[in-house]
């Protein structure tokens, strides 16, 4: 029988240690500044995703753009599973399934900005008021915790690692998506 398996194996079938997958989605909104504008950002965050969303510091003074050091700017929030794939599709859908080539990083993850919250399905609401945000996906491959646990941390190997090129196969087989290269 274990011969049959790898007679598979080498007959075509994929390996599925090598196989994509959404390990996580990141979303982000910077709004810039502190009070009611961050705390509403907050809240479109939540009613999203349904999850608490946490804040981000500057990292230092500006005074060009009225920020000090250490004063709460942006929101984010990072989603997992299949909440993060539903939500994902919402944003693609947004963008029209149509990506571009520079959205793609080397360490095979991709990026993308949506104008309005309300492209996604959540009711406009005055007291809130519109914003944009940032999508980032972590793409992954089985294994990959190996390279980040604590105990018994092992090298991870470059046929593990996702590339741009498998991130790009795996957005446009997945999403059916077009990428553009300009």
């Amino acid at each position: 029988m274990a011969d049959s398996q790898v007679a598979k194996k080498a007959g075509g079938e994929s390996n599925p240690m090598q196989e994509v997958r959404l390990a996580k989605l990141c979303l982000n909104i910077a709004v810039g500044q502190s009070g009611d504008r961050l705390t509403r950002a907050a809240k479109v965050l939540e009613q999203l995703t349904g999850q608490q969303p946490v804040y981000s510091k500057a990292r230092y003074t500006i005074r060009s753009f009225g920020i000090r050091r250490n004063e709460k700017i942006a929101v984010h929030v990072t989603v997992r599973g299949a909440k993060a794939e539903e939500i994902l599709e919402n944003g693609l859908k947004v963008k029209e399934y149509e990506l571009l080539e520079k959205n793609f990083s080397k360490d095979g993850n991709f990026g993308f900005g949506i104008e309005e919250h309300i492209d996604l399905g959540i009711k406009y609401d005055p007291g809130i008021g519109i914003y944009g945000m940032d999508f980032v996906v972590v793409l992954q491959k089985p294994g990959h915790r190996q390279g980040i646990k604590k105990r018994k941390r092992v090298k991870v190997g470059t046929k593990q690692r996702v590339s741009q090129e498998e991130a790009i196969d795996w957005f446009k087989k997945k999403f059916e998506g077009i990428v553009l290269s300009k």
